[in-house]
């Protein structure tokens, strides 16, 4: 499970220009939901330290994640600007470099000094030129407006500490017609062996991430384990 939090754009639009009040309804940064709360209402998770980074690369993640099967069915153009929000160690950011060929970019965001670190050895290593890493900050993830094709967030939205502001930029990092994707473990199922601060409910995803500029675009239910969850941004496309 990667860990980390950022997405993208130098400028956010005013925040009145958001219903504010509407994500502040859907997520709180202390205490637990009170019994019979919203179903919205959640916690948010601990950022994964860089110390347990080795279980980023686990040999069973392929089998309970299926990172190829994920990006072949986002259906990503060569050329295309994508951003690895929350990279880690880069698991998903040299799938994604390959993915969009020598003419594109993965832009690789983390909090992590040493995440980081620990991806530009694993690019290296892999032989892969085609990202640019960036130090994010909590509520900054110091990306370029209006450049990115796609934002992917895989296992990492639940553990953003300033989800909204980060949510914010993202939309003003995107193209026209852009897609931001979360990745979560399914809270609806209690058969998946994850903590419950570590999942989301699509209704969860949803009440967070629409009020702040996007539509929802579509659900996808392929893998074993968890929801991809693509929005759009609001407005023509």
């Amino acid at each position: 499970m990667r860990r980390v939090v950022l997405a993208a754009a130098l400028l956010a639009l005013p925040a009145a220009h958001f219903p504010v009040r509407a994500f502040a309804q859907a997520v709180e940064r202390e205490p637990p939901p009170r019994a019979g709360a919203p179903v919205e209402k959640r916690r948010i998770a601990p950022v994964m330290s860089a110390v347990h980074a080795d279980w980023l690369t686990r040999p069973e993640r392929v089998r309970e994640e299926q990172p190829d099967r994920l990006v072949a069915a986002l259906q990503i153009p060569k050329g295309a600007l994508v951003v690895d929000l929350g990279a880690g160690v880069g698991y998903f950011t040299w799938r994604l470099a390959r993915q969009v060929g020598p003419s594109g970019k993965v832009i690789a965001v983390d909090i992590q000094q040493r995440m980081l670190d620990l991806l530009a050895r694993n690019m290296a290593q892999r032989g892969i030129a085609n990202v640019e890493i960036v130090l994010g900050a909590d509520d900054d993830p110091r990306l370029p407006e209006g450049k990115a094709d796609l934002v992917l967030l895989v296992d990492v939205y639940h553990e953003l500490a300033y989800p909204q502001k980060i949510i914010e930029r993202v939309r003003h990092s995107l193209k026209p017609g852009g897609r931001l994707v979360l990745v979560e473990y399914r809270k609806e199922d209690p058969t998946i062996p994850i903590r419950p601060l570590h999942k989301m409910t699509v209704a969860q995803a949803r009440a967070e991430i629409e009020p702040v500029g996007f539509r929802f675009h579509k659900l996808m239910g392929f893998l074993p384990r968890q929801h991809v969850i693509v929005f759009k941004p609001d407005g023509p496309q």
